[in-house]
């Protein structure tokens, strides 16, 4: 039998220390526990590369870091629409551009590019998003009420991450196209 192929692994800090988590309640090798979790992903590659399952994991992300919550959609176009007829409705468009630029520091610093930050988006099941092209992207939304809610989130974030982008309404969409950086 030929010897086996050797090679090396760099991990960062987080990683290497799940990693010996791993290998220390397993109580195997750390090649064991290497070819242990590449045969693990060939037998289940497909699990992770499905459009919900990213979804699946995207929520578990925001869930366990507890900054987001699950929501029934009715309840949430009640909000809106509550607050579309509040008198200091504008109030409330001032304070989402504030936590909109909260966001758009956080997805900076995560080095999200427009589309990663319109797939999170989707999966908080603000939209359904379809790329057009490398740039442009068709957000169909569930709610007439959502758009400008959606629509400011979007400019107001892109923005404040360097994005230069163009938002132009239909009837149920969003078309953007993002015209450059900086």
């Amino acid at each position: 039998m030929p010897a086996p192929e050797r090679i090396t692994v760099a991990m960062d800090e987080d990683t290497f220390k799940m990693f010996k988590k791993m290998q220390a309640e397993l109580g195997i090798s750390q090649s064991e526990l290497v070819r242990e979790a590449l045969r693990f992903y060939g037998k289940h590659r497909t699990l992770f590369e499905s459009i919900e399952d990213r979804k699946v994991y995207t929520h578990a992300e925001m869930l366990r870091l507890g900054e987001h919550v699950i929501m029934d959609i009715d309840h949430w176009l009640l909000f809106l629409k509550f607050v579309d007829t509040h008198p200091d409705k504008e109030q409330f468009w001032e304070l989402n551009k504030t936590i909109s630029a909260a966001h758009a520091e956080q997805f900076k610093h995560q080095y999200f590019r427009v589309e990663a930050v319109l797939k999170r988006l989707e999966a908080c099941n603000f939209f359904a998003l379809t790329p057009v092209s490398k740039n442009e992207y068709t957000l169909v939304l569930s709610s007439d009420i959502l758009k400008h809610f959606v629509k400011t989130m979007l400019e107001e974030t892109l923005t404040g991450m360097g994005f230069r982008v163009e938002l132009k309404e239909d009837l149920a969409k969003l078309r953007l196209k993002v015209l450059g950086e900086g």
